[in-house]
């Protein structure tokens, strides 16, 4: 998949994870009617295509696998997407790199914001 087109298709695949994830409404309608449903998130599939949404995932959520099986889908004609029941959290404590990495502290430079007065 090129860069271009696997941009696309993680964004639209985020909007289908949040709406899937926030609206059982949406729910129905990607196990009722999925291409429809992808249509309306932006993914667009051909006439021919076979969709087939997996629900229940075992394993640890892998963004590059779901990209694969997206492009596979171009050659078998059978796209799969993989949308869990729920958001898959990693549940652990930050180390102190993680909290170092995140903290504001004495890092930032003004100089590079447009509201800099200490020039």
């Amino acid at each position: 998949m090129e860069p271009r087109e696997r941009s696309a298709f993680v964004s639209a695949y985020t909007k289908v994870l949040t709406a899937a994830w926030s609206d059982e409404a949406y729910v129905a309608r990607l196990e009722a009617n999925p291409r429809t449903a992808l249509a309306e998130q932006g993914l667009e599939l051909p006439a021919e295509a076979t969709v087939r949404i997996v629900r229940d995932i075992g394993g640890d959520p892998d963004l590059e696998s779901q990209v694969t099986l997206w492009g596979a889908g171009k050659s078998t004609g059978v796209y799969e997407l993989r949308v869990p029941t729920s958001p898959q959290i990693e549940d652990r404590e930050l180390s102190e790199a993680d909290l170092e990495a995140v903290a504001g502290g004495d890092s930032y430079c003004c100089c590079c914001s447009p509201c800099c007065t200490c020039t």
